[in-house]
């Protein structure tokens, strides 16, 4: 009895060790509660398909989207739309304009965009779809509607019009209108498939918004099939042409507005998925220049099959990144400025080593790895919805980043990946130690450069994370698994990097 007692008192030192050291290398799982999309928006049990933005006279963006649902019937894509004056919250306006008959050339409607005439009259041009072909005449058409205050609409039937000969009388959607004053018309872009070049974006003019002279392709790549969503901007006397296939969002530059336009080396902006059909990131994204920026307005694909595997069906929530626009005249995208008041209320947070080598000095946090294991500093539970800035430093051959998980209840970590090793960003569930196993799905590419300091920015709201770097590129994603409760944590993966100067901020 005695020796047992003494045996016991000599344990309990080291059950102490254990437990502080135990606590030093954890931190405790904090409540979590999913918030309302006040940044990302979707209509309730509903998506958001192709965007149509329109900036009123007194600043306030209209974003029309193409209305889905996962039980479309044989009338589908309603035209909705919200309205904000500052991409923080918006308000749901409702149906602006429903799909007609089967009898009618829009069954199913399509993109398109608002503008107002020389008069002061709101016209509505979209696409009308109909698999039965419309008697021969084909399956989409350009057509328009009018409203003198942008709450009804009244569709002009007689200013329907098709492809012209020479094209696709299938493929034939999209229209973008706009008044061009240096030759004293409106304008109309629309994505086109020429039986000669393939997709195009294709160019008509009218002085009276019914009839319309068709002038030719402005942009024929002869690369994709068709060039979905057109839009045409000007940044500072240089002209872009943004448009969309193969899930992804590209643009071009132009010498004039009449082009010719040219792609950059690389001109994708935001995510771009692997899986063929299945991999829409950021799509049919047009732009809005309001309070002096310019915005590309598209939307986040809703999960595939599964959660977190990089795979993003057709329509979902709103994104909207601010263009920015570099020395060489290309573009980058980073955060609305209206997202830094939002998240204005600073977060204290504490950083702890989880494994590996990690060394900690406040707001600095370095970790090194290698030989195929890796490291990991846990920041504690991620809020539903935050905004972290950091500087990271990274070798040109490594693998760092982003990790969620960790908690009680799952400590497996899922890792949001800046891959040197390979140029790329990506996210598809992958867990830290299976990045050098399994090939990406759903990327961006970046050019990491050995020994630069890369500023890096997290926006999360619920499951959707967008991280932007350098002002120059985004990787939006959607991780269920950095949710419920989950830990934001750092990794280096068989590399040495440091996270400097780190910030975390809530809205007020």
């Amino acid at each position: 009895m005695k020796k047992q007692s003494i045996s016991i008192f000599l344990l309990l030192p080291i059950l102490f060790l254990c437990a502080c050291s135990l606590k030093e290398n954890s931190l405790p799982d904090e409540p979590y509660s999913p918030v309302s999309y006040e940044l990302y928006p979707a209509p309730e049990g509903a998506y958001v398909g192709d965007t149509m933005p329109y900036v009123t006279d007194d600043g306030m963006l209209e974003l029309y989207y193409l209305y889905d649902t996962d039980h479309n019937g044989q009338g589908y894509h309603p035209i909705y739309s919200f309205s904000t004056d500052d991409l923080v919250g918006y308000e749901d306006k409702g149906m602006a304009l429903n799909y007609g008959l089967m009898s009618d050339p829009d069954p199913a409607l399509g993109t398109g965009s608002v503008m107002k005439d020389q008069e002061g009259t709101y016209h509505l041009f979209y696409t009308g779809h109909n698999d039965a072909g419309n008697n021969g005449m084909g399956k989409e058409c350009v057509m328009h509607a009018t409203s003198p205050d942008r709450e009804t609409w009244t569709k002009q039937p007689e200013d329907t019009f098709f492809a012209p000969e020479g094209y696709s009388h299938d493929d034939f959607r999209d229209p973008e209108v706009f008044w061009v004053e240096e030759d004293n018309c409106y304008w109309l872009l629309i994505a086109a498939r020429s039986n000669a070049q393939g997709g195009v974006v294709a160019k008509y003019t009218s002085e009276d918004l019914k009839s319309w002279n068709f002038e030719g392709p402005i942009y024929a790549p002869m690369e994709q099939y068709m060039l979905e969503c057109p839009d045409l901007f000007c940044i500072n006397g240089t002209w872009y042409l943004t448009y969309s296939w193969d899930c992804v969002t590209y643009y071009a530059i132009g010498e004039s507005m009449n082009g010719p336009f040219k792609a950059p080396k690389d001109n994708i902006l935001d995510g771009k998925g692997l899986m063929s059909g299945n991999g829409f990131v950021f799509y049919a994204a047009k732009t809005a220049q309001m309070n002096g920026n310019t915005y590309l307005c598209g939307w986040l694909g809703r999960p595939g099959l599964s959660s977190d595997s990089g795979v993003y069906q057709w329509a979902g929530n709103v994104l909207n990144h601010q263009l920015v626009q570099h020395e060489d005249k290309t573009l980058g995208v980073k955060e609305p400025d209206s997202f830094t008041t939002y998240f204005s209320l600073n977060k204290d947070f504490k950083a702890v080593k989880k494994e590996g080598n990690v060394k900690i000095d406040q707001n600095n946090v370095a970790l090194s790895s290698k030989d195929g294991n890796f490291a990991i500093a846990d920041l504690g539970t991620r809020p539903a919805t935050m905004y972290l800035e950091c500087d990271v430093t990274l070798q040109s051959d490594g693998r760092a980043g982003f990790a969620f998980g960790g908690s009680e209840s799952d400590p497996t970590y899922t890792a949001l990946c800046l891959d040197a090793s390979r140029d790329l960003l990506h996210y598809e569930g992958y867990e830290i130690a299976d990045l050098a196993t399994f090939d990406p799905v759903a990327i961006t590419y970046f050019d990491f450069v050995a020994g630069n300091t890369h500023h890096v920015k997290l926006v999360c709201e619920n499951e959707i994370v967008v991280l932007y770097i350098d002002d120059t590129k985004a990787l939006s994603s959607r991780i269920s698994h950095s949710t419920g409760g989950a830990h934001i944590a750092l990794f280096a993966d068989d590399c040495d990097v440091s996270f400097n100067n780190i910030t975390m901020s809530l809205p007020n």
